[in-house]
Formats: structure tokens, sequence, C-alpha cells
């Protein structure tokens, strides 16, 4: 079983161009079309696509149009209400798949409810194998407040992935006295510009350069303490540092039409290969192959098995990196 959290949930609405994007101008659209959205429930609508258990935690007022977007999808859902609605991001596709995202504030939760939603994801945790908490936290929500959850966590006996930025990833990879904090968690998914905002570097340079990113990806693991770092760059593809080595693997040739949920789909496929008992190079391959299925697909489409298995298979290889410890 994987469970996911998403703190601050969305409706993504895709606005799909007849054309490129220009200021100032009038463009035409097709219709716009509403999917739950959020990172967590991102995560969670691939691993169910697969086959695998998954429940989703997420706020959510009662009778929101966020449980009117999840209705169909049949997704296991544990709701924690909470007052307001949910908010709405915009993604403007053009048609050579560039995608702009207006992501919009969610309402601030009352301490109850937050309260409340940490002691749900705990208590969907225990008998669970895997925890992703994913994506932004709300407005007004303490940056410290997934670091919180780790040791709570780690009680339940549950591996715990993280996939977030800025000052609450950084939180996260916190240094206690001695080092890395005692509870950091299994997985961290950074792309290059996040990797950066922890480290320093050039984001670009390490999109864009294999050998750097995998250096900086094992610099991260020895500095802050993560069990493994998935570093996704972008078309270029990714690469997995674990104690074990390093290895990269090439996203394979796709049209692509939306980047939105391209990187959950690659946490997704890692854990679904965990999940099955895959190696370092298994688990990589998976995340790029689902990463790169969901970009070839509209908006934040989950892709299926079927997506996934449509792709020229692509093979992860090591990068001679020292896993660093």
């Amino acid at each position: 079983m994987i469970v996911t959290l998403t703190a601050h949930p969305a409706i993504d609405r895709l606005v799909a161009l007849d054309g490129p994007l220009r200021r100032g101008a009038v463009l035409r659209t097709a219709p716009s079309s509403d999917q739950p959205g959020g990172k967590g429930l991102n995560v969670a609508r691939v691993v169910q696509a697969a086959g695998v258990p998954v429940r989703a935690v997420v706020p959510v007022a009662p009778d929101d149009a966020l449980l009117t977007a999840l209705r169909p999808t049949g997704l296991a859902v544990v709701v924690v209400p909470v007052a307001g609605s949910t908010r709405v991001n915009l993604t403007l596709a053009e048609p050579d798949g560039t995608t702009t995202k207006l992501n919009a504030p969610g309402t601030s939760p009352a301490p109850a409810e937050l309260d409340a939603l940490a002691s749900a994801l705990v208590d969907a945790a225990r008998g669970a194998t895997w925890v992703a908490l994913c994506g932004s936290l709300p407005p007004g929500v303490p940056v410290d407040w997934y670091a919180a959850l780790l040791p709570r966590l780690r009680a339940t006996g549950v591996r715990v992935a993280v996939d977030t930025s800025g000052p609450a990833l950084d939180a996260v990879l916190a240094l206690d006295g001695s080092g890395p904090a005692e509870h950091a968690p299994d997985v961290v998914k950074p792309n290059g510009h996040e990797l950066v905002e922890l480290i320093g570097g050039d984001a670009e340079a390490i999109e864009s350069d294999p050998s750097l990113a995998a250096a900086e990806a094992q610099r991260l693991r020895a500095e802050r303490g993560p069990g493994e770092v998935l570093l996704t760059l972008g078309a270029t593809g990714a690469v997995l540092a674990t104690a074990r080595g390093t290895w990269f693997c090439p996203s394979p040739p796709i049209t692509p039409r939306s980047t939105v949920g391209a990187g959950d789909a690659s946490l997704a496929g890692l854990l679904l290969a965990r999940e099955s008992g895959a190696d370092d190079e298994g688990a990589l391959a998976s995340a790029v192959a689902h990463g790169s299925a969901a970009a070839a697909l509209e908006g934040s489409t989950p892709p299926t098995p079927a997506d996934v298995d449509a792709l020229v298979p692509t093979t992860a290889r090591a990068l001679g990196v020292t896993a660093l410890s």
C-alpha cells in the first residue's frame, strides 16, 4: 500500500491554445477541462492506474468541486474536512507541448484542521509501505510542517518520500548539531532548480550534464541525509543517487503535450518499482518511463501501464560516481 498526502490540493484546469502564447493577443482555445490536482493526487492516480493499492489523504471541504472531480476516478481518498474552497490552477498548453501554469493560492487551514490532517495521515500510514509527502504547503502553514511529520511517520515503520521545494524541502533536510537530521526521508525528488536552492550551483548546467547531476545528487545525500535522491532533469532524463551508486537514464523519444504532472509520475514510477522489488537501475528506468509517458498526455492525465509500455524502452546506466555517505 502506498499512501500520498496532498496538503495543498487544487483543481487543474487545462486550456489548450490553437497557437503560441502571445502576451496581449486574442487567442482561441479548445473547451477547457478540469482534473483533480495537487502532486499527491497526481502520484496516487498513477499508482492506481498501475493496479497497486493506494490511498490519498487530502483536505477538502464537504461538497467541494474537488470531490466532484475525484468521484469519477474511483481513487480511494481519505477526506479531512476543512473550510474554504479548493483553489483552481490554470494551465495554458501550446500546440508544441509548452505549458504555462498559473497556480492560485489556497486557503489557510486552521490549526485544528492541520492537526486533523496530520493524524489522518499517520493513521493511514499504519500498514503501508510508503508515504509520499507531496507538493507545496498551504498559506500560513509552518515551513517545518512536513519535517515535523517525519518522526511520527517513522514510528509506524513506513518509508517516506518527499516531493516539495523551497523552505519546506530545506526544513525536511535540516541539519541538527552533528549532521543530517535523524529522520531524513528515504527519498527526495528535486529537479535541477530545487536542488540548486539547497546546495547552490547552476541549474541549467546540472539539468544538461548527467555526470554533474550525479555528483550533485550524491553531494545532497552526503550533506543533508536523504537515503536516495531522484533528480529529474526535464527532457534529458533523470539521475538516481543511492548508497549503492549513481545511475542515469535518458528520456525516450516522445511528442510532448504537457509537462504538468510529469515529475509526479516519475516519483510514482519509482515507488511502483520499489513496491515490486526492482533494483536501483530498474527503479530509475521506471521513473523516467512514467514521467515521459505523462509528458506525452494532455494536462495532468495520469499515464497507464499501456502508455508506459508504448514508449521505446530505456535502460539506466551507472555513471561511476562514488556513493557518498
